[in-house]
């Protein structure tokens, strides 16, 4: 976020900068007009009426008010100046108090953020903990099983074996019973 203040300045530390400009010696040129036209329909009233030597009296005295307006004047000035550079002040303490602020939002909310991440990261290693303890348990029980099964198969081909052969004898024995028998029934027909 880029920050800008009331006069462009660098984005480190923006501040506000009032030129400094002289008035004392200036008049402003509308006053300067005012003035001269006043003087002028003074002076011609004042010809007219009393003469020379009260034309160089109201001089003086128009000279004598025009000192302290134009010190007043200076020293307005000089207030509004001295004002504005108190705002420009505390306008450039406002940011940086902000910018103050901001900084130290940014630093909690980075360790804020960085202590729930653990916390998360805790969490997710205790439940794969848990897990791999279920996942052990399960394959322990079905390492048995399969031991089981193996000694169950072994068992079933023995008795297959075991009923193959003496299925095997039966069936062999019948004929030699048979044989026997027609044996001892010719001999006995002799």
């Amino acid at each position: 976020m880029e920050r800008q203040g009331v006069h462009s300045m660098p984005q480190q530390h923006p501040e506000v900068d009032m030129p400094h400009v002289e008035f004392k010696d200036q008049e402003p040129q509308l006053l300067r007009e005012n003035q001269k036209q006043q003087q002028g329909e003074e002076t011609r009233d004042e010809e007219a009426c009393q003469g020379p030597a009260s034309a160089n009296r109201q001089l003086m005295m128009l000279e004598g008010k025009s000192g302290p307006y134009f010190s007043s004047l200076d020293s307005s000035i000089d207030m509004l100046k001295k004002r504005a550079q108190e705002l420009i002040e505390n306008i450039n303490e406002s940011r940086q108090k902000d910018h103050a602020l901001m900084t130290n939002f940014r630093d909690s909310l980075k360790i804020k953020v960085s202590d729930l991440t653990e916390k998360l990261e805790e969490r997710m290693y205790q439940i794969y903990n848990h897990h791999n303890k279920i996942i052990q348990e399960k394959l322990q029980e079905f390492t048995q099983k399969m031991a089981k099964i193996s000694h169950l198969e072994t068992e079933l081909k023995q008795v297959c074996h075991t009923v193959e052969t003496v299925y095997k004898d039966l069936c062999v024995q019948p004929e030699a019973t048979t044989l026997e028998e027609e044996q001892i029934h010719k001999d006995g027909e002799c």
